[in-house]
């Protein structure tokens, strides 16, 4: 690559380098007037074009031109100064992604655990805002029940095996799901107990206070934050632990078929590949 097909910016003392092809993808910009020249009040000194803006928006500006999408920070804020570099680099593709804003903010995730302790049973029921953290959630936990096998001719002395039977978790709509562990009557007076297993932990736990913490120990291995808890209910005392994710914002991409400034949605986006 020769040193002519380079070009660095010194915007507010921040040092960026990139290809003069990456600046000239956008012929209507003023950045492009920039590097050829045609913009007076913007010349080559030393090697570097100096702009007096705002040097750490503008990182944001150049990942925009390499990539033609914009994914920001999770604790990005400032869209209305972003916006306004767009405007000085008449970057109008940019503008128009930034008039999106609501689509670019993080949205929180949330999961609240409602656990029930009751002689020697517990009830779990977890209720999510977003359906693939109860999707992730079904496919890791599974409950065993012990199940007697039926006795043969050659074991009459010895006591009858025991087999314990996987199933999932029950699923009353997309957002919940329900599950028990514990020692559990059956309909022929027999006591049977539920274990509870947690992928990736391979214990099958029947003490619904220890399958409590795996759960929320599962919880904050996937980015949740614990906010608050709190009994539901003074007469059973069903306690509420509440959960909260900042879910990061999806790309939004420019759609390169279309006319500049003309942008589609992240699914659009997606479907178009």
């Amino acid at each position: 690559m020769s040193s002519q097909e380079l070009v660095t910016w010194n915007v507010g003392g921040k040092i960026f380098t990139t290809r003069s092809s990456t600046i000239n993808q956008f012929p209507a910009s003023r950045l492009t007037r920039m590097l050829d020249g045609r913009d007076q009040e913007f010349k080559m000194v030393g090697g570097q074009i100096f702009v007096d803006r705002d040097g750490v928006l503008f990182s944001f500006i150049l990942d925009f031109l390499r990539t033609h999408q914009l994914l920001l920070p999770t604790d990005f804020s400032d869209y209305r100064r972003l916006q306004r570099e767009a405007l000085f680099y008449e970057l109008d593709p940019l503008v128009d992604l930034l008039n999106q804003e609501h689509l670019l903010q993080p949205r929180p995730a949330l999961v609240e655990v409602h656990f029930l302790s009751r002689n020697t049973q517990a009830f779990f029921r977890v209720f999510g805002s977003c359906s693939k953290t109860i999707e992730m959630l079904t496919g890791r936990i599974t409950v065993f029940i012990e199940q007697h096998s039926a006795p043969t001719w050659s074991s009459n002395s010895f006591p009858p095996q025991m087999n314990l039977i996987p199933l999932p978790p029950q699923r009353p709509s997309y957002h919940d799901l329900v599950f028990q562990c514990g020692s559990d009557s059956t309909t022929d007076n027999q006591t049977g107990i539920r274990y509870v297993s947690i992928k990736p932990d391979n214990r099958k736990l029947a003490n619904g206070t220890n399958v409590l913490g795996l759960l929320i120990d599962t919880l904050l291995m996937e980015g949740f934050h614990l906010v608050s808890t709190r009994t539901v209910s003074s007469e059973d005392k069903t306690e509420c632990y509440s959960f909260e994710r900042i879910k990061r914002s999806e790309a939004l991409a420019m759609n390169k078929t279309l006319k500049p400034g003309t942008t589609l949605m992240p699914e659009q986006s997606q479907k178009k590949k």
